[in-house]
């Protein structure tokens, strides 16, 4: 049996509906909060804790796919350090620049934020997709494993808040805002529907990844013609673009390009999964 059957009978007979019940329930408390409390969202508590649940989530699912491949203890430990540390030098130099102001507009003439949010996607995917070392991995993990991981974008309900405040202009963020949260509250329901092992189940997985990347071009491409700097295409009648400051801009800064990533995975992952089940 492999871990897909497994995964299949721990979360197939749970209702999609209900996980996505839960899921409304505790996005629409958690935008409650950041609503009521907005000292909770500034001080970048909530941001450290998502991202520090995120990391530590990978790091397991990561090693726990290392474990279903056959390699010596010392090769696991190197294939696992080979991939844990760059990610994790990449999440704090952009933390450290976060929190230094880097990405402040005005502080450099170089156009950062783009650069940090674009060149991790562009050095990365053609790792991701063509290592073959990752294909072993995705092979020996579970394919509803990188869709249940971006449960965290419901998070991104904090740029709807932020609208409503009056703090950013509804052009970006209603559109931002709303795609992530879709994202975030459909990933546990696309996980389950993949995990029947139906093609149907399939075809939501991709459709749900391609939504999911959908979201993720728009807001970055909005960002950037209605953020102030060389690509500013739109001057907001209204509040500014407020995502260069710590700790908002940690989500284009890191999140994001992350989140793409996580998206190739799981698109490689599932071709990858059908093409062995054609043979």
């Amino acid at each position: 049996m492999n871990t897909d059957s497994v995964f299949v009978v721990e979360i197939a007979p749970r209702p999609a509906w209900l996980s996505l019940m839960w899921t409304v329930s505790f996005t629409a408390l958690w935008t409650w909060l950041i609503y009521a409390l907005p000292a909770l969202s500034d001080s970048g508590f909530p941001a450290l804790a998502v991202r520090l649940m995120a990391h530590g989530l990978i790091a397991l699912g990561l090693w726990l796919a290392l474990e279903n491949i056959e390699l010596t203890p010392r090769q696991r430990q190197t294939t696992w350090l080979v991939f844990m540390v760059p990610f994790t030098l990449w999440s704090s130099a952009a933390w450290t620049a976060a929190i230094n102001s880097v990405f402040r507009t005005g502080a450099s003439s170089l156009p950062l934020l783009p650069a940090a949010i674009l060149l991790p996607v562009i050095v990365g995917t053609p790792v991701l997709l063509l290592s073959k070392r990752v294909g072993q991995l995705l092979d020996a993990m579970p394919t509803t494993w990188l869709i249940a991981l971006q449960l965290y974008r419901i998070f991104g309900s904090q740029w709807l808040v932020y609208w409503l405040r009056g703090m950013m202009p509804g052009l970006w963020a209603l559109p931002a805002g709303t795609g992530d949260v879709l994202t975030g509250l459909f990933a546990l329901p696309a996980a389950i529907a993949l995990a029947t092992g139906t093609a149907q189940g399939r075809k939501t997985a991709i459709l749900w990844n391609m939504f999911g990347l959908a979201d993720l071009a728009t807001a970055i491409a909005l960002g950037m013609i209605m953020s102030p700097g060389p690509f500013q295409l739109i001057v907001p009648n209204g509040p500014g673009m407020a995502v260069d400051t710590f700790p908002n801009v940690l989500t284009p800064a890191f999140v994001v390009p992350s989140s793409i990533l996580l998206h190739v995975l799981s698109l490689r992952q599932l071709l990858r999964r059908n093409r062995a089940e054609a043979m």
